[in-house]
Formats: C-alpha cells, sequence, structure tokens
C-alpha cells in the first residue's frame, strides 16, 4: 500500500497542512449550516445511525473529496477528524443533552 496523505510525505510543509487544516475546519462548519439543529450525542453515543453519527460519516467522506479537488491534498484521517470536531465545538447547530446524561462525572460549564 502506498502512503498517499500529505502530510505524511511532507511533514516539512506545515504552511500547507495548517492553510489545509483551517479550510477544513471552515468546510465543515459552512456544511453544518446547511442543517437543523443537531443533539450531541442521544440517548447511545454509539449508536452509529443516529442523526450526529450519520453526518459524521457522510461530511468526512465529501470532505476528502473536497480537499482532493481545491488543494490536491489528501488529508490523514486525524486531520479531518480534528478540523470536524474543532468546527463542531465553534458551530452554533449542535445541541448538547442535559446534564442528566452521559458522563455524570462531567460539568456543563454553558
Amino acid at each position: 500500500m502506498a502512503i498517499r496523505y500529505d502530510l505524511w510525505l511532507d511533514p516539512e510543509d506545515v504552511k500547507r497542512h495548517r492553510a489545509v487544516e483551517a479550510d477544513l475546519e471552515r468546510y465543515f462548519i459552512e456544511r453544518f449550516a446547511d442543517f437543523p439543529h443537531i443533539r450531541l450525542f442521544g440517548d447511545d453515543p454509539y449508536n452509529y445511525d443516529s442523526p450526529f453519527n450519520r453526518l459524521y460519516d457522510a461530511l468526512i467522506l465529501r470532505a476528502t473529496d473536497y480537499c482532493e479537488r481545491k488543494w490536491g491534498y489528501v488529508p490523514t484521517p486525524v486531520q479531518l477528524n480534528k478540523a470536524f470536531f474543532r468546527g463542531v465545538a465553534r458551530s452554533n447547530k449542535f445541541l448538547r443533552d442535559p446534564d442528566d446524561h452521559g458522563d455524570p462525572n462531567r460539568t456543563n460549564p454553558h
């Protein structure tokens, strides 16, 4: 299997990698705007059919294609994942469940 990821092929081109990562984050935030509000994560965060998990899978695939078309760049799965979740954190399209769901040790700062 050949190495395809630009980050691995040319790790020294930090400026380009950071530019692509910033663009990916913007890309995800713009795509989130196309959807109604989405609940994070519901009763079962491991339910792969939940709207959030289906959205993740679909947008990761689209973002990979977008990078290859726009930048001629193949992002690593880690770059895609980080950009996606940074976008989730900055977007106003996601709703968190009340504090009584999920991790009881986590506090809600909002």
